[in-house]
């Protein structure tokens, strides 16, 4: 009984040990995977720039243009 369990154990272990070389298909998910997550990241350092400088990232004729509507709809009133 000793005999057949050590001799079946090394068979067990290879047959646990996973292939280390990846396929066509698992590279590309990786891949692709790689470049999510890098795309990710861009999009939330640039939502946490906007965040705390909002008026950068816009130009200054937008936001002065309402300004200035502004002060003339209260200079009609």
């Amino acid at each position: 009984m000793a005999t057949s369990l050590g001799s079946s154990l090394p068979a067990l272990a290879s047959a646990l040990r996973p292939d280390p070389t990846l396929s066509l298909e698992q590279k590309a998910t990786f891949l692709f995977l790689f470049f999510l997550f890098v795309f990710l990241a861009v999009l939330i350092v640039r939502c946490f720039r906007i965040l705390l400088d909002p008026y950068r990232s816009m130009p200054p004729s937008t936001w002065t243009d309402y300004v200035e509507k502004d002060t003339l709809d209260y200079r009609l009133a």
